[in-house]
This record gives structure tokens, sequence and C-alpha cells, in this order.
């Protein structure tokens, strides 16, 4: 069988006392350590089975994929060494690089990651869209994966190195291999930190530690590609809900590194001159209001429209930035603006006008049902958007609920699929990265997969039609065009709403180095200077 290698390694260019944590930084200067407040508390460890972004990063610390983007956004190897496929684009084989070894001491085999991409794909959104394609993923041999397609996938590789949403890392087979129906809680991964389980607090605090068998790849980091130098030995998260604590904490020498600041901090922050603020994604988040689609009233794809035509994306923008529009801008599409397919067709349909939209929904039929916004008091970047909806929804006239809780809670309820007076729910915020919603097979916020999708039981099977013709597309002006057939059916069907395009910025101990841009808070490439 004549094959075509496709890539190859390339050389590239005051706080709880409960939370322990010391008042002098012991590793500036050493690279000892590194103590970071994530954006949420780390309950679900799993990165292939949810979308929390929390569980991503601790996946990236942890576990690594065969392949990952690069800053231009195009797939690169990581565990592979390199990819190849038949001339009928029906069977791909990818060579694994040499030196990986999990952090139990076994050789990562082709077994491993055959396992692990099988799991991935019954659960991952863009995952089942390569699984209705695939007849098996198999192996060659120990150091060669061997994947044979019913039809050709021209975007397999895209699809395995995702960065975002549900992670296709590479597990033991023995984890891989175990009950779909669960996440791993036990955390055996190749990746260049190992995660310490007799230190991880729930809703606490966690540490991770070099993981000295990791053997980089002899390239430059860009994004979730390239070398993953491991400098600092250990690195601990303490979760930290209140905003003025955390703080405190990172300017008194405490912590070193804040991912996500609130708004309103970021002056007093940049007065520090021990202080550097940044921004680490330069491609942005994408505030969304989902809907349940399986209860009243939002089953009405009528009143989910009605409801939209009245929202002003520059309230939600100005609420979670601190009213700083150098860093947010209004984005009425589905898809992110800047990005290959973010049209803004959606200037029509959420034009800001409240009594308009308080007449569609009288017209759409409303009969007074109870609306329930779950909303995370404990994020600070997604909270303010559960208060805007709730005073947007009492203007045109819905009877509606806000229900304050923890991110974890929210995380649970809404896989809920009860109505509301038995513990239901109608209305959930959360922010996606730009690259997880940048095509329609990555987009779950578009995916109409109903309950196997992202939370809402979004089902609609002519978007699914549709998406199933642009992964198979063979070229970009075909793609083009699907994505365009598809985005105009979800911006009718309204599967969620886009609130808009803003930025996250992050802040550290100056002496911290070797920040990566990218689509999460890398550990690798860090130092004290």
């Amino acid at each position: 069988m004549r094959r075509r290698t496709l890539l190859t390694a390339a050389a590239a260019a005051a706080l709880p006392s409960r939370f322990a944590i010391a008042q002098s930084n012991n590793g500036a200067g050493t690279n000892k350590l590194m103590r970071y407040i994530p954006t949420a508390d780390l309950s679900v460890l799993d990165p292939s089975w949810t979308t929390t972004q929390v569980s991503i990063t601790h996946g990236y610390y942890v576990f690594d994929t065969l392949f990952a983007l690069n800053s231009e956004q195009k797939p690169q190897p990581q565990m592979a060494k390199s990819a190849s496929v038949s001339d009928d684009g029906r069977t791909w084989d990818i060579e694994l690089r040499d030196g990986l070894t999990f952090h139990d001491g076994e050789k990562v085999l082709a077994r491993d990651a055959a396992a692990s991409l099988k799991r991935w794909a019954a659960r991952d959104v863009y995952g089942q869209t390569l699984g209705g394609f695939v007849d098996s993923f198999g192996t060659a041999d120990d150091r060669t994966i061997r994947i044979k397609l019913k039809s050709p996938f021209p975007l397999l590789l895209d699809a395995l190195a995702k960065p975002n949403g549900m992670l296709p890392v590479v597990l033991p087979e023995r984890l891989a291999s175990g009950d779909l129906t669960k996440p791993i809680t036990e955390m055996v991964g190749s990746g260049p930190y190992r995660f310490l389980p007799k230190e991880f607090v729930p809703g606490g605090r966690g540490a991770y530690e070099k993981f000295q068998g990791y053997v980089p790849r002899n390239e430059k980091p860009s994004w979730a590609s390239g070398g993953k130098q491991a400098f600092i030995e250990r690195i601990e998260w303490t979760i930290i809900n209140d905003s003025s604590t955390a703080s405190a904490a990172l300017q008194k020498g405490e912590v070193d590194w804040w991912e996500q600041v609130q708004p309103d901090l970021l002056p007093l922050l940049r007065k520090n001159p021990d202080l550097t603020v940044t921004n680490f994604n330069p491609v942005g988040f994408f505030g969304t209001m989902r809907f349940n689609h399986l209860q009243p009233p939002f089953d009405n794809p009528a009143i989910r429209r009605a409801v939209r035509l009245g929202m002003n994306q520059d309230d939600y923008m100005s609420a979670v930035t601190g009213n700083d529009s150098a860093i947010y801008r209004t984005c009425k599409a589905l898809f992110p603006c800047g990005t290959a397919y973010g049209e803004e067709i959606g200037t029509a349909q959420m034009t800001g006008d409240v009594a308009a939209a308080r007449a569609a929904l009288k017209a759409a039929g409303y009969a007074g049902e109870k609306v329930v916004i779950l909303n995370p008091a404990d994020v600070p970047t997604i909270g303010p958007f559960g208060h805007v909806t709730y005073d947007y929804l009492k203007q045109i006239g819905m009877n509606v609920e806000l229900q304050s809780m923890d991110w974890n809670t929210l995380a649970q309820r809404r896989t809920k699929a009860e109505p509301v007076d038995k513990g239901g729910w109608s209305i959930f915020h959360n922010w996606w990265l730009g690259t997880s919603i940048s095509n329609p097979a990555i987009s779950a916020v578009v995916r109409g997969l109903g309950a196997k999708g992202w939370a809402g039981f979004f089902n609609h099977e002519k978007i699914e039609a549709l998406t199933a013709e642009w992964t198979a597309a063979p070229a970009d002006a075909d793609r083009m065009r699907l994505a365009k057939l598809i985005h105009r059916e979800a911006m009718d069907a309204v599967p969620a709403v886009i609130l808009g395009r803003f930025f996250i910025l992050s802040a550290h101990r100056k002496g911290l180095r070797g920040l990566l841009e990218g689509t999460s808070p890398f550990p690798w490439n860090l130092s004290w200077a």
C-alpha cells in the first residue's frame, strides 16, 4: 500500500489558614516552586470528560496529546513522530516518537493511544464526528497507531490537535478501556508534570511536581506544541474564590500567578512594581448564554429568538470587563469574530430593542413559564452575565429566578433533564475560548447532538448533516460554503446566544519568566529570573 507522509518531526524555530501558603517565595531564583490561583475549583480531574477550562489546564500539566496546535493554529506532531495516510484516504498510520513514558514508569505504546482515542471519540463533540468515520482505532505495531476509516476524513489531524473542549489526551490502556460512563480519577499521564494525589484537597489546593522522565521535543514551544521544558520543579494550586483576597495574596508575595484578574482590580495591580499584568490568550473569550432546549419555555425556538432580539452585548461585556472597552468588542455571530467563519450575520436578530423583544415574546406564545438561571457566584468572569440576563428577562415580562451557586454545582445541575420544579434549569452562562468554537465540527455551541452534545439538549439533524459534509469536504471553498449554511441554520435555531468577545487578563510576580501565549495558562517554559 503506497503511502504519503504528511507530518514528521521537525525543529521549530492574608489567607485562610487551611491554604497554608508560605509568606515568602522560596521558588524565586531557584525554580523550586511556583504558586498559582486557577480560575475555579478543580472538581473533575479527567480532561477527556468535561469541557470545563480548569480541567483542561490541569490536563496539560499531566498528560500529552499526539498532536497540538501551534500559534498559527496548525496541527503539529507532539507525542507523534510522523503521520501518513494511504492514497485512498482511509488508513492513517501515526508513529510515536522516542522517549515517551508514563508517570508510573511504563512505556507509552500504540495500544495506549488507540484506546485513548476510542474513549475520547465517544464523548467529545469533534471526536464523535470523527468516530462516525472510523472503522477501528488499532495498531500496526507497538509504536504505530493505525486508524482505519469508512471514508476519508481530511481533518483528522486537526481533530487530534484540538486544544480545548475535551482533550484527546493519551492514557494508559488500562484506564482508557474502563467504564465510559465515569471520569477517570487515577492520574497517570506522560506529560511534563506529575499530579500529587495525596496533596489534593477539592475546593482547597493541589500540587504537581516535575516528571523527571519526560523527554521534551527538541523544538521551541508554540502554544500547546513544541518542546515542553519543565523548569519549575513544583507547582502548587490554591483555590481562592474571593477576588480581594486573591489580589492581596499576589501583592504580598504569598502566591505568584493569578490566572484571571477581576477587572476592577487591574489598576491597582498595574501600579505594583513587583507585578506584571498580561494577556496570555490572544484569541479571546466569547461569552455565551445557553438555553435548555428540552423544557419550556425554551423548547420553543420562537421564544429563543424573541429573547435574543432585545439583548445588548455591551451590557454583558461592560459587566464582565468593568466597562473597559479596550478589552472587549461586540460580536453578533455564533462563530468567533476574527476567525475564518466569524461572519457577523446576527445584527438584525440582536438589535437590543427591549420593546420589540417584549412584543415578540408575547407573539411567540410565552405563557408565564418559570425561567431558572443557574449562576456561578465563584467565577467573577461569568457571574455578572447572570445578573444582566435576570434584569433583562424581567424587563421583557418573563417569570424569572436567579439561583446562585458554585461552578461545580452548576456543572452538575446543567446535566439534569427534569423541569425546573424538579431541580431542572432554563439558562446558564459561560465563556468559550475562541479556538474552542471556531469551526462547525469543533463548536459545541452550534452542534445539534442532543443529549450527546454540550449541556442544553440542543438537537438539530440538518446542522449535523451539514457538519458531516463539512468534515468530508475536500477543499477550503467547499468548507466555507457549508459553514455559512450551518451558521444560518444555527442563527435561526438559536442554540445559544453569543454575548461578545473579551479578554481576561492575568497577573504574576515580575520575576516569573517565559509565559507562553496560547489557549491555556501552560506550565512549561516558566522559570524564575
